[in-house]
């Protein structure tokens, strides 16, 4: 709020070709109306809605006005990411060719869906979306649009074949902010419980979500400390008209047994895309808590619910139905 330039000034031009526009407010200030703009944007995709155009708010913006058709799309380094991106994992899950969860990030498991896609269409087998597998997944597409990608049924196959018990499990748990010696103590419960426990500190969400990759982990649990909290929140992975069944099964296990352990029933489940739980590749939560001096002095009694939760995870880690 109060900000002026050119960068306002493409902050509200995109926002207005997201059917976000501005008319209130002078082209080049963020004033009311941009703000209450950027913070609808926000909480429709699954950021925080501060109402405030950060790096991520505004990376996802720039993402938002990519549509399918619009650039070649092929694995690279840094990765492609956009609508477009989504729209192509969507389109080839819905046809059975597994790009993973639809995250809008092109990475290795969309390269060799596309690939499959192609060679069944008997196309040019090269990994790039361009305009003639365009055409080709228009033709095919139309008829399975509102079929589940693959990649849920697949996770929830996964998750049937489990062992239910977190014997052997390999869990990864992540200090997301303050929460170094609740991460450390939950270590302790999981690790006695037979899990195989990894914890994770980077600062970055990025880095610790690829750090969790790297490790072969089968679910995250980053934990936060939130000064502005009355209770217990937790996040799981809902995106692109995708989310984790098993992320949102241990979102709602980890938030009931927390509440009750710290007695704040404030705080809710909710899907998000931040990005420690978008760019992990397993079942993933992120649990913040607060207010602080209640969250510390109750640090046992957290890692304690933190573990009950993840048991019943494992005893049951999606609802049927």
């Amino acid at each position: 709020m109060g900000a002026e330039g050119e960068a306002v000034g493409d902050l509200q031009q995109r926002l207005a070709r997201l059917g976000l526009a501005v008319p209130d407010d002078e082209c080049g200030r963020y004033q009311r109306a941009t703000t209450e703009a950027v913070r609808t944007f926000q909480s429709a995709r699954g950021l925080r809605a501060d109402g405030v155009c950060g790096a991520q708010t505004w990376s996802v913006l720039v993402e938002a006005g990519y549509r399918m058709g619009d650039r070649l799309l092929y694995l690279r380094h840094p990765m492609l990411r956009g609508d477009d991106v989504a729209a192509l994992q969507r389109s080839l899950g819905a046809l059975g060719f597994d790009a993973g969860r639809v995250d809008g990030i092109f990475g290795a498991r969309t390269e060799a869906a596309l690939e499959d896609f192609q060679r069944n269409a008997a196309l040019t087998i090269d990994g790039v979306f361009g305009p003639d597998t365009g055409q080709a997944l228009d033709r095919f597409g139309t008829r399975v649009a509102a079929r589940q990608p693959v990649a849920v049924v697949r996770e929830l196959e996964r998750m049937r074949r489990s062992p239910r018990t977190l014997q052997g499990r390999r869990v990864a748990i992540g200090d997301a902010g303050g929460m170094h010696a609740a991460a450390a103590a939950a270590s302790q419960v999981l690790t006695a419980a037979g899990a195989a426990v990894i914890v994770l500190g980077h600062p970055e969400q990025a880095e610790q979500a690829a750090e969790a990759n790297a490790s072969a982990a089968e679910v995250y649990l980053g934990l936060a400390l939130d000064p502005a909290a009355t209770g217990c929140s937790a996040a799981y992975y809902a995106g692109h008209h995708f989310e984790s069944p098993g992320g949102r099964r241990l979102a709602e296990l980890v938030h009931a047994a927390v509440a009750t352990a710290v007695d704040l029933p404030g705080g809710a489940v909710r899907g998000m895309a931040l990005p420690i739980l978008r760019e992990t590749r397993m079942a993933a939560v992120l649990c913040e808590l607060g207010p602080p001096p209640i969250v510390v002095a109750r640090t046992a009694e957290v890692a304690t619910a933190l573990g009950e939760a993840l048991a019943a995870w494992a005893s049951t880690p999606f609802e049927d139905g």
